[in-house]
């Protein structure tokens, strides 16, 4: 059976291309047009590490996310013959007592250390409890965002390691970063992922949904601003998709992209109202940032933090002198009020909620 749209054959080194989800070399076959009369995006195709990462963009993703494209498809296409239809594999899910035992060992976890820096250690360990993020053995000190779906069964781990000092992933000497379903050595595991933070929607249908990339975001924007129910997609392509954004229907959502990723989601609007969504995209980082800032690839949750909480303060003030500290619990002394610089922009517009429809 002949199909218009396929993998593109391998001819070498250079028909292997980087994956946009795990972001290994030369392991990415893109699907083609074989008429060629259509060009996808780079994103579109699949991942040869099917255990690893799983990640399979097809063309039917593609035109169910852009009707525009499809419509253009339908008008010049009829097929040779017509495909077998076949329902999407049942996902895979893990033990919900392997993702508890995770919950602990907060003081060991690189990134429990770095927030706890920022917020304190009560409202840090608050808010890995309630979004599910635990503490992995496979590299000491690092972090599990368990992605947890609407109906409460837990779908995967991502499983990442961070500096404690500033909050940043560490990938060298190489990216430290894989999912607990490979670790567990899950045989024929069908991975698909849910929205991180998912599980909190059921219980929570009055705040609007505020949509990030990454699940560190989530948790540091839920503190700075809880008006909003903090969720992410877990990466620019994670479960960007119909099938993942299907459980947001009859919500407002609110879009923040990554300083370099507001184009591309604000193409996906489209795909999103399709569903029933009532959906708002925040600009102003995209229309405001520095160059600095772009090359950095700001997100929302580094605007936040610059906007010092009083436990970061004061942390800072022992840091540069240690003997404060001795002082502090010798007296019992507590930091009450500080005098703190005005709101930058970004969040002076974010807590407006100055969003573009």
């Amino acid at each position: 059976m002949n199909y218009r749209f396929t993998l593109e054959p391998y001819k070498g080194v250079s028909t292997r291309h980087t994956c946009p989800n795990c972001h290994r070399k030369s392991c990415f076959a893109k699907y083609i047009d074989t008429e060629k009369q259509i060009s996808f995006p780079d994103y579109v195709g699949r991942c040869n590490h099917e255990q690893k990462c799983g990640y399979n963009y097809t063309p039917k993703m593609y035109f169910d996310e852009n009707p525009m494209a499809k419509e253009r498809l339908s008008e010049e296409f009829v097929p040779m013959s017509k495909p077998r239809i076949s329902l999407p594999p049942v996902p895979s899910f893990i033990e919900p007592e392997i993702m508890r035992k995770s919950l602990k060992l907060y003081h060991t976890n690189k990134l429990f250390q770095f927030l706890s820096f920022h917020f304190g250690q009560e409202a840090t360990e608050e808010l890995m409890l309630r979004y599910h993020v635990g503490t992995s053995k496979h590299w000491p000190g690092a972090t599990v965002f368990w992605q947890v779906d609407i109906s409460g069964r837990v779908r995967t781990g991502k499983v990442m390691l961070y500096n404690s000092e500033n909050g940043r992933r560490i990938k060298e000497p190489h990216n430290y970063i894989t999912w607990v379903h490979s670790l567990l050595k899950k045989e024929n595991f069908n991975l698909r992922q849910c929205l991180f933070g998912e599980h909190l929607l059921s219980s929570d249908r009055q705040r609007p949904v505020a949509l990030v990339e990454s699940e560190k975001s989530a948790l540091i924007s839920s503190f700075y601003l809880p008006q909003y129910l903090w969720i992410a997609s877990g990466g620019k392509n994670g479960a960007f998709n119909r099938d993942a954004m299907s459980v947001l229907r009859n919500r407002r959502v609110l879009l923040f992209p990554d300083l370099g990723a507001t184009d591309y989601w604000n193409s996906k609007m489209e795909m999103i109202r399709s569903l029933g969504i009532e959906v708002s995209l925040f600009d102003f980082m995209e229309r405001n940032a520095t160059k600095e800032e772009r090359d950095a690839g700001y997100d929302i949750a580094d605007f936040l933090l610059r906007e010092e909480t009083k436990e970061a303060i004061f942390n800072r003030l022992i840091t540069l002198n240690p003997a404060l500290r001795m002082l502090v619990e010798t007296f019992d002394l507590q930091l009450v009020n500080v005098e703190k610089a005005p709101l930058s922009a970004t969040v002076q517009h974010t807590r407006k909620g100055l969003f573009k429809r």
